[in-house]
């Protein structure tokens, strides 16, 4: 029996601040029944948000706002592709960073 996928999206102060309610809104909209989205209290990565945390996989996105998480959406939970340009690279250092905005 395989393990079921969740997505946490950061709902403390300072993601909420960055856009994170509405990234929660798009990501429920956007994925399957297969997958589970929660709002969770803080990840713990405070400056770097919207945060939103992958499981089992354990795939970190940083500073997610509501027009890309169709492509995560599409490209990660659907096909199983993790959107390597917007990963969080504390986590994920040989990946291509995440640039500011």
């Amino acid at each position: 029996m395989s393990v079921p996928r969740r997505v946490l999206v950061c709902q403390n102060k300072s993601c909420q601040k960055q856009g994170a309610t509405k990234v929660l809104a798009a990501l429920q909209t956007q994925t399957t029944s297969d997958v589970q989205v929660e709002a969770s209290s803080c990840l713990g990565q405070c400056g770097n948000g919207p945060m939103m945390l992958v499981l089992p996989e354990e795939v970190w996105y940083c500073r997610v706002q509501p027009d890309e998480v169709s492509a995560i959406a599409e490209r990660h939970l659907k096909q199983g592709n993790p959107v390597k340009g917007m990963l969080y690279r504390k986590f994920h250092p040989a990946d291509q960073p995440r640039q500011s905005k």
